[in-house]
């Protein structure tokens, strides 16, 4: 529980953070902004949010996932290769979180 919110704390901070880069300013009456260029610094930064953020938590997933399965062997070595098999699968799963994320995020910068 105590590393939920740690990490909700750190969301937080980082939602709090990019508030001001996502303000609108009033272009200069001189200068034609367009709407698109505008965007791209908005797309970069939401691009960056999500896959940075996804690692993180994937990495942290796998921390733990890693840490577990060496402690499972460690305290039953006859089950090693049930539990090598299933913390590839669930690696595997967390792996594929972190590419949608990636997936995400390419989508943003070309599509949106």
């Amino acid at each position: 529980m105590k590393r939920f919110i740690c990490l909700l704390t750190v969301v937080v901070l980082l939602a709090v953070c990019a508030l001001p880069a996502f303000a609108e300013t009033a272009a200069p009456a001189e200068e034609a902004v367009t709407e698109a260029d505008s965007s791209v610094g908005t797309k970069a930064i939401a691009a960056a949010i999500a896959v940075g953020l996804a690692a993180a938590v994937g990495a942290l997933a796998m921390a733990l996932a890693i840490g577990k399965s060496n402690e499972s062997i460690a305290r039953q070595p006859e089950s090693t290769g049930d539990v090598k098999s299933n913390t590839m699968l669930g690696l595997v799963f967390i792996e594929t979180c972190i590419i949608y994320a990636l997936i995400v995020a390419i989508l943003i910068i070309f599509v949106l």
